[in-house]
């Protein structure tokens, strides 16, 4: 990794560091290095969740988005299919659709256009006391089309959605906790902390049951809860077109997990 990115891991979590200064904006290249992390933290068996953060000495910041002067320049304009963003779409994250690893954004400052976006992309997402949120593309002349037109209002009220892209107005931490957009709001020194906190918990579970969980609602977000329902079914015969689903099914941690209960002892996950 370049020093615009700092990748730490520790007892199975990847802390994602971004310093690119001033305001960690998101060029091609950013974006690129941004995704070769998450490629990382899907592809190492060893890894059980991510989390992605603003770098402690910028103040105020978590990301302005893309970065509008290398757009001024042309820089990554392909003629045919737009701008290149880089695989995992703004930041390397928003469409990594087939990342199973849970990704925790930890906000600890503004997040801005595609810094939002790249925050939407994550699983959870908790934001510092002074954090807010931003969409300013329609100032901008442009659609936040990296991944809020196609997920915040699936994440909120569909009126607090549109009025967030259509005014650009700046949602607080504490307005985006009601709205349920963020789990929870917590001091910036403390952010990082929290998130490992956190991510710990994720990990302590079992790694299979992680996958088939992301696997399932992305499958399923646009079924009814009877379609829903069958596709579990599904699952136990083998007929899902689930395969992380139907692995954990099979998987000796599902076993481990009933035995373990049974003998009033800690669960202990292989993987397998």
């Amino acid at each position: 990794m370049s020093s615009q990115l700092k990748v730490e891991i520790d007892s199975g979590i990847m802390v994602v560091t971004m310093n690119r200064p001033p305001a960690n904006a998101i060029d091609t290249a950013f974006s690129y290095e941004l995704h070769h992390a998450f490629k990382q933290l899907n592809d190492d068996d060893d890894l059980r969740a991510g989390i992605v953060v603003g770098e402690e000495n910028q103040k105020r910041i978590f990301s302005a988005g893309w970065d509008l002067k290398a757009v001024a320049r042309g820089d990554g304009r392909d003629e045919e299919k737009g701008f290149d963003l880089g695989p995992g779409g703004i930041g390397g994250l928003p469409e990594f659709f087939d990342l199973t690893k849970p990704v925790i954004a930890a906000v600890n400052g503004a997040a801005v256009g595609g810094g939002f976006e790249l925050a939407l992309g994550a699983d959870i997402i908790l934001a510092s006391e002074e954090a807010y949120f931003a969409l300013p593309e329609m100032q901008r002349g442009f659609l936040p089309d990296g991944g809020a037109i196609q997920k915040l209002h699936r994440r909120v009220p569909y009126n607090v959605a549109i009025d967030l892209m259509l005014t650009g107005r700046r949602l607080s931490a504490y307005e985006a906790k009601h709205w349920g957009l963020v789990r929870d709001v917590v001091p910036r020194e403390r952010i990082l902390e929290h998130a490992i906190e956190i991510a710990k918990d994720i990990a302590s579970g079992a790694p299979l049951v992680a996958k088939a969980l992301k696997e399932f609602m992305r499958a399923t977000a646009h079924l009814s809860v009877e379609a829903a329902h069958e596709m579990s079914r599904l699952a136990w015969t083998g007929k899902s077109g689930l395969p992380h689903y139907e692995r954990m099914l099979k998987s000796e941690d599902f076993d481990e997990g009933a035995v373990a209960f049974a003998e009033k002892r800690p669960a202990k996950f292989s993987g397998n």
